[in-house]
């Protein structure tokens, strides 16, 4: 039992009441009585000591989960919770509830923890708990917490010392450069190196948008898992190898698996009501009305608990896998059972690819095998966990998309309720450069003053603009007249309006000359290719200074093509070697030393990355994948044939494609120098909708082909969250990187997917603006070069950080 320490006045009180008319003190300085008086006599407190009391942690439980979990999207375990139980039950007694002490101390302990960022799961056998709960029992009287104001200061982080100090307890959550020396699982949880401060920068470089560019590898992205147990994402701990043991790679499927089924179940369609009355067993089909009702919910049943249910309805979420036997299957972490869909309809029909490797949607009915049904026995489990029986699907769909501002858990600019299920993953640092949380506001605000300090006008362009050029085959001659042609018509806009960065993707050979023969084995010419891209450049040097290039490589390109000799080459796959590149980077110096040293724009540069690779422009504030792949050729090949309404659907689609290609070479050159696409490319809509692409079927039929097959690979990539949804024997991947550079989770701001092998797009899907520019030189019209740029999205507009910029295909002559 804890008693209240004697006061002051107390002490000196006298033992003997005090008569009723006091005697005056004879001290003339003071001028008091000689013991105190009745009216300036000190009270003794009205309430005693506080009784402390047992509380249990499920009693506490729902304040606990309103005041972390709801308002400060953090997640309490049962140990946290027993210790906060503990301590509210010991210093605040009976009163936790009805004067809402319990309230005010799970609210300082929130702030405390999120300021010393402790990341999102609170652990009650954590250090920095321990500590919060000992300074705040020293700063209680009573129950109530006595001085709050200096015990937010002592929590509080030091920011820049460019702050005021009344900014000080400001609890931001940013983290100074010097202080991380670290790296553990709080940095994936708090925030990295982006500590902006709130007043203007003086340095003028820091005001160019171009400074607030990084360039992430594959292999220099943190690596996460998803923790099925605390429901978060951690940092992977292992050591990544190009050749791991054989669990890593069940370990990167089974991580596949779980951020879709999570993403699954945090979706409002797979919620079910406790006062909802189901009729009839749920389906994907669609029904006739737009919004689901309560009464519409679905729920995924486990393979394994197919066994000893003949002919009951179920959905299943599972991989599409090919049996030994030449069979289709669907697998999850509980088995495998043979697929028959040769019933199944997509739903939405003919929207999206299927092909093995992916994780979809199935609804149907289970099937025991013949000999099992007349005994009236279930299908037993085989080897490798194979059920007997079949699963006959009757609908397949693609697992629906999660936006991104829905993935981090943060509400639209209107205030909406946007917000996901369980809170949302906003204090992840996915890509290494701060949490959306931390310093996505900050980050917006340094993104409005720079990219909207002149004001608006039609003629000026952006500075906040990336050009993207596909296929470039340096060994055709077309190809580099192209480049320059679209260089020329960069170089000539006002100075300081030119684009922030330039993305130029390979194969940068036709052909795998790498694994060419000679002594030389390709090497030289190789080399020659990049030499004459070099000569290029060197005559633009006012875009080499105020420009990044950036660099991604194809499947043709070095070292990757000297063993795969022009095959899929395992992904993800390092950039150019330096060795065949220092031509270009001796322009890129060249230029940067005409400059000077006076200037404040420090130059550009040249970077050389991996494929796929990501642009992370203001920190989290835009994320924006570039990924080299003929992936539409790809999915035509391994697609699994289903129903449709059409007979041909196919053929269908090749008769009119090869009608567009007779009509693209009888059609003359266009005479402009800038001509806009028009005819191929939908017009892209505000991201703020809830979904900016068609996919009925009803409307999308009467779209021109390449707007359908464009709107067909989108959503097809977009569900399902991942870049090689293939086989690996098909695509294969490296194991201890096939987890975040593959994953589109949270789904970036713009995904430019350079495919060859599909027409020019520009769309928009669920908050994700996607663009393909196709190959540099346009096929059948000799002298038109064709390239896509993207503007970044409007900071004002985008006021959850999940701004979509706009793309819009460009084309010209030469």
């Amino acid at each position: 039992m804890q008693t209240n320490k004697p006061s002051v006045a107390s002490i000196f009180a006298p033992k003997t009441p005090a008569p009723k008319n006091p005697i005056p003190s004879s001290s003339p300085a003071f001028g008091t009585p000689a013991h105190t008086l009745k009216p300036f006599a000190v009270t003794p407190p009205t309430k005693a000591t506080i009784l402390p009391i047992l509380l249990p942690p499920a009693t506490l439980r729902p304040l606990a989960f309103r005041t972390f979990t709801k308002k400060h999207s953090l997640t309490l375990t049962s140990s946290a919770l027993q210790e906060l139980a503990t301590f509210i039950g010991r210093h605040c007694g009976s009163g936790w509830r009805e004067e809402g002490l319990a309230e005010k101390v799970l609210e300082e302990v929130a702030k405390s923890w999120k300021n010393r960022s402790g990341g999102v799961i609170v652990d009650g056998a954590s250090k920095e708990l321990k500590d919060i709960l000992k300074t705040l029992e020293g700063n209680m009287s009573g129950g109530r917490i006595a001085t709050g104001r200096e015990l937010s200061r002592q929590n509080s982080l030091t920011l820049d010392a460019g702050l005021e100090s009344d900014h000080t307890n400001t609890r931001l959550g940013l983290r100074p450069l010097v202080s991380l020396t670290r790296e553990d699982s709080q940095t994936s949880f708090g925030m990295s190196a982006l500590g902006v401060a709130e007043e203007d920068h003086d340095d003028d470089g820091l005001n160019d948008p171009r400074k607030w560019l990084k360039v992430i590898s594959a292999f220099e992205q943190p690596r996460m898992l998803y923790n099925v147990s605390k429901k978060h994402f951690e940092r992977d701990p292992s050591k990544p190898s190009l050749m791991p043991p054989a669990s890593h790679k069940t370990t990167m499927f089974r991580n596949r698996y779980n951020v879709i089924h999570q993403r699954l179940l945090r979706n409002e369609s797979f919620q079910s009501s406790s006062v909802a009355t189901t009729k009839g067993p749920p389906s994907l089909k669609r029904s006739s009305s737009s919004v689901l009702t309560t009464q519409q919910t679905h729920k995924i049943t486990p393979i394994a608990n197919l066994l000893g249910r003949h002919g009951t309805h179920h959905m299943l979420l599972g991989l599409l896998s090919i049996l030994p036997t030449g069979n289709l299957a669907i697998n999850d972490l509980t088995g495998t059972i043979s697929l028959d869909l040769s019933h199944a309809v997509a739903i939405p029909e003919d929207s999206a690819w299927f092909t093995p490797g992916m994780i979809v949607l199935v609804d149907g009915v289970y099937e025991e095998e013949e000999e099992s049904t007349g005994k009236g026995l279930s299908g037993s489990t085989g080897i490798g966990g194979i059920i007997g029986g079949r699963f006959q699907g009757f609908f397949i769909g693609q697992p629906p998309c999660e936006k991104r501002k829905v993935t981090l858990g943060v509400s639209g600019p209107d205030g909406g309720p946007d917000h996901t299920i369980g809170g949302g993953f906003g204090w992840i640092d996915f890509l290494g450069v701060g949490s959306e949380r931390a310093v996505g506001p900050k980050m917006r605000k340094l993104e409005q003053r720079l990219l909207r300090s002149s004001p608006p006008d039609q003629d000026v362009p952006s500075r906040g603009r990336i050009v993207i050029l596909g296929e470039l085959t340096l060994d055709q001659p077309r190809a580099l007249e192209a480049l320059r042609k679209i260089l020329t018509i960069y170089a000539t806009e006002p100075e300081g309006a030119s684009p922030m960065a330039f993305v130029l993707t390979g194969n940068f050979t036709q052909y795998a000359v790498m694994a060419g023969g000679g002594a030389s084995g390709g090497s030289v010419e190789y080399k020659e290719h990049f030499d004459a891209l070099a000569s290029v450049l060197a005559d633009f040097p006012t875009l080499l200074q105020s420009a990044t290039f950036v660099f991604v490589p194809g499947d043709n390109d070095g070292w990757a093509s000297s063993f795969s000799g022009g095959a899929a080459v395992p992904l993800p796959r390092r950039g150019v070697p330096d060795m065949f590149t220092s031509r270009v980077r001796r322009a890129f110096a060249t230029a940067n030393a005409e400059l000077g040293s006076n200037s404040n724009n420090g130059g550009g540069e040249a970077i050389w990355t991996s494929n796929p690779s990501r642009l992370s422009i203001f920190g989290p504030s835009h994320e924006i994948v570039v990924f080299r792949d003929d992936m539409s050729a790809r999915l035509r090949r391994t697609a699994v044939r289903l129903n449709s309404s059409s007979s041909h659907p196919d053929a269908d689609d090749e008769t009119e494609s090869q009608q567009k290609k007779t009509k693209d070479k009888k059609n003359p050159p266009p005479t402009d120098d800038d001509i806009e696409m028009s005819t191929s490319t939908p017009d892209p809509t505000p991201a703020d909708e809830d979904e900016t692409m068609d996919i009925d079927p009803s409307s999308s039929s009467s779209l021109p082909y390449d707007i359908r097959t464009a709107r067909r690979l989108v959503k097809t990539v977009l569900d399902q969250g991942y870049l090689c949804p293939f086989r690996q024997s098909v695509r294969p991947v490296h194991w201890d990187h096939g987890s975040s550079p593959l994953h589109l989770y949270p789904l970036p701001t713009a995904l430019v997917l350079v495919d060859p092998s599909a027409p020019p797009f520009c769309i928009t899907y669920e908050g994700c603006h996607v663009v393909n520019p196709g190959p540099l030189l346009v096929p059948g019209r000799r002298g038109v070069g064709r390239w896509v740029e993207y503007t970044l999205g409007s900071a004002g507009g985008a006021g959850s950080g999940t701004g979509t910029g706009t793309g819009r295909v460009r084309e010209c002559l030469f």
